[in-house]
């Protein structure tokens, strides 16, 4: 898991004065219609790591656990992402995900083992839900790249 978390920071350390230098204007513009934008998907990566980190520590404590699936179009309309400073969006994913780095550095041997089961789907264990965690961040920063059309490092990285 130790490597997983340095990934994630590398991914965090490059991505960062990319994002930071999307404008405010420019981070809520979607793409197209029924498009996040890019505020909305760093505050839809925002609840992806709330949820995981849930399931993260349950998994720490626990063999098995069950969890429900949650809403993605629900959370990001219901919280107003679109709607808050930009500069605020971002600040949280980044101290969000440092936080996630910690916790997926120390999770020992033993629990890579435990199982997840969304909505009665499963087994998945932790050691898949980790990494996957972080391929599911990548995929969604690509789209911000690729929507904003940045020449950026992005690609370089991921």
């Amino acid at each position: 898991m130790k490597e997983v978390s340095n990934h994630l920071r590398e991914v965090l350390a490059s991505a960062q004065p990319i994002l930071e230098d999307i404008s405010a204007v420019e981070a809520r513009l979607p793409p197209a219609p029924g498009k996040w934008s890019p505020i909305q998907i760093i505050g839809h990566l925002n609840d992806s790591a709330c949820n995981n980190q849930m399931k993260f520590v349950r998994l720490l404590r626990e063999e098995q656990v069950q969890v429900s699936g949650y809403q993605q179009d629900d959370w990001v309309a219901l919280q107003q992402y679109h709607k808050a400073p930009w500069a605020d969006v971002l600040q949280l994913w980044l101290c969000y995900n440092r936080h996630l780095a910690h916790v997926i550095q120390h999770i020992p041997a033993p629990a890579h083992s435990h199982e997840l089961y969304v909505d009665g789907v499963g087994p998945f264990r932790l050691d898949f839900i980790v990494p996957d965690y972080v391929e599911h961040l990548k995929h969604h920063l690509l789209q911000i790249d690729e929507n904003m059309s940045l020449q950026s490092e992005f690609k370089n990285v991921y």
